[in-house]
């Protein structure tokens, strides 16, 4: 059983929760691929989705979650809540405490904000993306992708390509790939790699030759088009004929290497079409992993909550 109220980050959870989370997702994963989305573990719970940015498959994977497991579900748009009026988080989440919220799920575009959240709240409190800091549910269900596939995370030699300095899901990757003992390589423009990653236990490489060379996955991130104009690096095409994932890169890894992207793609620039759609693409399964991963999460925290009343 997870001894937490929260899941904020991988930083600091242990390679046993990690495993737990992951036996616990496998598990739930098969009764979805059977057909089976009604379970009673939350009934009589509330989760709250409460997203200060767009999302499609986070915030519809974390409400198909909560729905499999029982829960009521309420969606919150910052836009069209209180929010817009000037409320503050701290206020946000007295209020949705005092409605006997069990669960609060929220992506902010600020770094920190789910922690700060969590210490206000009773409710247990997901991160769904923070700012440029983590992004802890993705990542686990990427390795619960990669797990399915080869059995095991650790030896695996993992290739990550593209915006890792903006990139959320690249950290939660590291933290807990690192943790499992999976090799993981990054490569990225120099403007694009954030300062220390390397002391966290990323292997820089020079080039995408380098960094996808005999990887078992190989993993292209979204190029976020707003950065563009910020200089980070002269046109998408350019970007796409040097940092992109292509037949030609792919043949540099495993023969049984698997490409994965944490969605959503820019076609043609962070993969070719032929790679979205390769017999060797996992993007579609890192979808159906998401849903299992956040029932498994919902669920541990459930249990643990009532261990502490």
């Amino acid at each position: 059983m997870l001894q937490r109220k929260d899941m904020l980050g991988l930083i600091d959870a242990s390679r046993e929760e990690i495993y737990e989370i992951l036996d616990t997702a496998a598990n739930m994963k098969k009764l979805v691929r059977q057909g089976i989305k009604k379970l009673p573990h939350l009934e009589g719970c509330t989760a709250t989705i409460l997203f200060y940015e767009n999302s499609t498959r986070t915030r519809t994977s974390f409400e198909l979650a909560a729905k499999y497991m029982g829960a009521t579900t309420v969606n919150i748009a910052a836009g069209s809540s209180s929010v817009a009026k000037g409320e503050t988080l701290v206020d946000t989440g007295k209020t949705l405490d005092a409605q006997k919220n069990d669960f609060i799920i929220i992506r902010h575009p600020m770094g920190g904000a789910p922690y700060l959240l969590a210490k206000t709240v009773k409710a247990s409190v997901l991160n769904a993306g923070d700012g440029m800091n983590e992004h802890p549910t993705q990542a686990l269900l990427d390795m619960l992708t990669m797990k399915e596939k080869f059995g095991k995370i650790e030896g695996l030699k993992v290739a990550i390509l593209g915006d890792i300095k903006h990139s959320r899901v690249a950290k939660s990757d590291l933290f807990g790939l690192k943790k499992l003992g999976a090799d993981v390589r990054m490569y990225a423009p120099e403007t694009l790699i954030p300062k220390g990653i390397d002391k966290l236990g990323a292997k820089l490489c020079k080039s995408r030759e380098e960094a996808v060379d005999g990887a078992d996955v190989v993993m292209g991130l979204r190029i976020q088009l707003e950065r563009q104009q910020a200089g980070n690096f002269p046109s998408l095409a350019e970007y796409a004929d040097f940092y992109g994932v292509d037949d030609k890169i792919l043949s540099y890894a495993n023969p049984e290497a698997i490409v994965m992207h944490p969605g959503p793609v820019n076609r043609g620039v962070e993969l070719t079409s032929s790679m979205i759609d390769h017999e060797h693409s996992h993007i579609e399964d890192q979808v159906l992993s998401g849903v299992a991963v956040r029932m498994a999460l919902l669920f541990l925290l459930q249990q643990y909550r009532k261990s502490v009343k």
